[in-house]
């Protein structure tokens, strides 16, 4: 099985290289953004993607998008520090087999990887349970509002980006983000940049 952990954190692919160390039928690739990541996966066709939600440019999600438009029963597993089930249920959403956070125990990134490998999907026991019965705090996250293009668009926004920058990085129009960007604010109930980036530091997207 050919693994590709797309993370910006080079310890991330070694711990992954370590937790396979004795299995000779898994082959560990590497790739430490968006832009990496899509070009690993057209060269080499990974039978799973290990990828992080935080990258450097495009997120995760964006990711996921551009190698499921390549190939739709791509198998993805999305590798996040943050447990929030809104996070979780977005990645189901956007396509992804698999959801592991980098806080739980190794051994579900592990499972994971040999359950989405073999045409599975996984979630860890303590995230299913809580996308399962999380009901209305998820409902109460304001966060549960936005698509998770939605929440890209936020994150680069917060990251200081300008529409066009964001337009440029996600393959969209200029037009297509400043009304996205409208959206977004006009669901979360904010007005200016500093309350979008307090939100989005809060909400750990940056």
């Amino acid at each position: 099985m050919r693994v590709l952990v797309v993370d910006d954190h080079p310890i991330v692919a070694s711990g992954c290289r370590a937790l396979f160390a004795e299995d000779t039928d898994i082959e560990i690739l590497e790739a430490s953004d968006a832009e990496g990541g899509e070009r690993v996966f057209v060269a080499e066709a990974p039978d799973v993607c290990v990828v992080d939600i935080n990258l450097p440019t495009v997120s995760g999600f964006e990711l996921a998008r551009r190698i499921l438009a390549r190939n739709a029963s791509a198998r993805i597993i999305m590798f996040s520090m943050n447990d929030d089930p809104v996070f979780a249920a977005r990645a189901i959403e956007t396509g992804a087999k698999g959801y592991v956070s980098k806080s739980g125990d190794p051994c579900d990134l592990v499972e994971a990887i040999r359950e989405v490998g073999n045409g599975g999907v996984y979630l860890p026991v303590a995230i299913a349970r809580s996308v399962a019965f999380a009901g209305p705090a998820v409902a109460q996250n304001p966060l549960s509002k936005l698509t998770s293009r939605e929440i890209e668009i936020l994150r680069l926004l917060s990251a200081g980006k300008s529409l066009s920058e964001i337009a440029w990085l996600v393959h969209s129009s200029y037009k297509t983000i400043a009304n996205t960007s409208s959206i977004i604010r006009q669901k979360l109930g904010l007005r200016s940049s500093s309350e979008l980036v307090r939100f989005a530091i809060e909400s750990r997207l940056v």
